[in-house]
């Protein structure tokens, strides 16, 4: 067997790579501080909006508050009420002007009906005029002259 000795390291050589790897360490140590930091201020919204609060009085915060839900409540009111009226308002002119529609077409139809029946016994111009078609009679020339 071959006795090969290891290389033994002087007491200074141990010193360095002591000093060297301090100095690695302590090169590391503020990269994982910052990284501990971004952790301890990961915050939701809400907790950011919630730890807001603090810097408003009471006063303000209540009076925001039911501000909000007032105007909350008053848009929900006015969307009902303007709901119920619109119904009644369309659903009344339905019933009320549908028959006076109904009505007018009736009367237009049966103004039609009689139109044509001119047209067909007295002829396409008395349709038109809508007064019977008689021949004029001729003034006499002696009532002309007077």
């Amino acid at each position: 067997m071959n006795d090969e000795q290891e290389p033994r390291m002087s007491a200074q050589d141990e010193i360095e790579i002591e000093e060297t790897i301090e100095s690695v360490d302590e090169a590391e140590k503020p990269e994982t501080a910052d990284a501990d930091d971004e952790e301890d201020f990961d915050e939701n919204l809400s907790e950011r909006l919630w730890g807001l609060t603090e810097m408003f009085p009471c006063w303000l915060r209540n009076g925001a508050s039911s501000l909000s839900s007032g105007s909350v409540s008053g848009i929900k009111s006015f969307y009902s009420l303007s709901r119920s009226a619109f119904w009644i308002v369309f659903s009344s002119s339905a019933i009320l002007v549908a028959p006076v529609i109904f009505e007018v077409e009736r009367a237009q139809m049966e103004e039609l009906q009689k139109q044509q029946q001119r047209q067909i016994l007295l002829g396409p111009n008395a349709a038109v005029t809508g007064q019977p078609h008689f021949p004029v009679p001729m003034p006499n020339p002696s009532q002309q002259s007077k």
